[in-house]
């Protein structure tokens, strides 16, 4: 067995946090297109934008 990870692309990352933003489940995705949860969780994570704290 290969202890190789799987490589996507960034465009295949893009198209599952918006499939997930637009309403799939994690499970759904998963059982879809084969990327792991926990996967999916980090390209969802590194996805979200930064929100900045202003100061008044």
């Amino acid at each position: 067995m290969s202890n190789r990870s799987k490589r996507y692309t960034e465009d295949f990352k893009n198209t599952i946090v918006e499939l997930y933003n637009s309403g799939k489940t994690l499970s759904e995705l998963n059982s879809e297109y084969g990327a792991s949860k926990s996967t999916i969780k980090l390209w969802i994570k590194k996805a979200a934008p930064i929100r900045s704290v202003s100061t008044i």
